[in-house]
């Protein structure tokens, strides 16, 4: 099927990259396993393949994918979320430079910026990504060594504290001062948010979370549409080689053909927990953009089709209740990670974002994160409010 641009997102999802196989017709393509290709003489490469680093039908027909939905030219496939934000980094900066980046971010994310590039040379500044005024200043501002900012970096919405920022106006500031704007679209995913159209000029994946959506595969990703952004990312994946494998292309292939069914799912959900929590006594604050009652709720409208599966949760009784809550539950799993098609309960303080302790993306210690998977809503409210009945008791 040719498949194109102003096709439905989820007939981009199932189709694109997804051509029959023509010897067998088989409606799913092969996956392709070998490490290297035949050459019809020197230098006389088969489609272009030579090498398993360099290329790989497999891994291809995802790039093609998620190029498509993002309304990218280039998509690469990484073998994680921070393998792919570590090769962005070393292609497109150099020792002395700087990156502006929110203040609440990732804590892999800012691991790997402060204490593995940091001894690379790269600066940093954090800062609140919703206050512009601060942002332009610390771009203009540069690195504490005079390092001009060569990337601002933002998620939206962000990890964990659900922070809503402006893509259009942050593009704005990026470009004005000459640097590039990346914004990690993992919680939102494209079929919610696209920001390549807002004006960014990278996005980033950890396509582990709701593009896989399985729970059973690690990846990450790169899309942007600029070809000499892609030509300089692309030399670096092929020269560090952190590829994704065959097989983690084939299941993220797999789990992105029904990314926009399961995020409507995903959201509905999300929508449900989070008013029913917005009405416990036990809560201090929910935060999630689908409520009216978020700080960024109308930019949310704007700027992403729903909001999202991801919750975050704060309590009136502490560390202690957070706790106690994130250790009672059994529809919702306590782990790492997110945007599986099971609900997950995180304590980031100790587990996603335990890097930052003790510096100013801190956790708060009253909070927890809620993965929202697609069971029966009912079943995870009724979860929830069981786990509720432990806190105070000592449980």
């Amino acid at each position: 099927m040719s498949v194109s641009e102003n096709q439905g997102f989820n007939t981009r999802a199932v189709h694109s990259g997804q051509a029959f196989e023509p010897r067998t017709g088989a409606v799913v393509p092969p996956l392709h396993f070998s490490s290297t290709y035949a050459q019809d003489g020197i230098g006389g490469l088969r489609d272009g393949y030579e090498y398993g680093r360099g290329g790989n039908p497999t891994r291809d027909a995802l790039q093609e994918q998620l190029a498509a939905l993002e309304g990218g030219s280039h998509a690469y496939s990484f073998s994680s979320g921070l393998a792919a934000e570590d090769s962005l980094i070393r292609a497109l900066t150099r020792p002395g430079d700087h990156i502006v980046l929110g203040n609440d971010a990732y804590g892999g994310t800012y691991r790997l910026i402060s204490r593995v590039l940091g001894d690379w040379g790269i600066g940093n500044t954090p800062v609140d990504m919703a206050d512009l005024d601060a942002v332009t200043a610390a771009v203009a501002a540069g690195g504490p060594e005079g390092g001009r900012t060569r990337l601002v970096w933002v998620e939206t919405p962000s990890n964990p504290l659900m922070k809503i920022t402006d893509i259009e106006a942050l593009a704005k500031v990026a470009h004005d001062a000459g640097a590039l704007l990346v914004v990690d679209n993992t919680f939102a995913s494209p079929y919610l948010q696209t920001p390549l159209a807002l004006g960014a000029d990278i996005v980033v994946h950890s396509t582990t979370k709701y593009i896989g959506g399985h729970s059973d595969v690690v990846g990450g990703a790169l899309v942007v549409n600029d070809p000499e952004l892609a030509e300089k990312i692309g030399f670096v994946q092929f020269a560090v080689g952190a590829v994704s494998g065959p097989m983690d292309a084939f299941l993220t292939t797999r789990g992105l053909k029904t990314l926009g069914v399961r995020m409507d799912r995903h959201s509905d959900n999300a929508q449900a927990v989070a008013e029913w929590l917005l009405e416990r006594p036990e809560v201090e604050a929910v935060l999630y953009p689908g409520l009216p009652s978020h700080p960024g709720h109308d930019l949310a409208k704007k700027q992403m089709k729903k909001f999202g599966g991801m919750i975050s949760v704060q309590f009136k009784g502490g560390e202690a209740a957070a706790r106690t809550v994130a250790e009672n539950t059994s529809v919702f799993t306590l782990a790492e990670s997110l945007g599986g098609i099971e609900s997950l309960m995180n304590y980031p303080s100790e587990m996603t974002h335990a890097s930052v302790k003790g510096t100013e993306l801190a956790v708060p210690v009253n909070l927890i994160r809620l993965s929202c998977g697609i069971e029966d809503v009912e079943d995870l409210i009724a979860d929830l409010e069981h786990a509720f009945t432990f806190i105070g008791t000592g449980s």
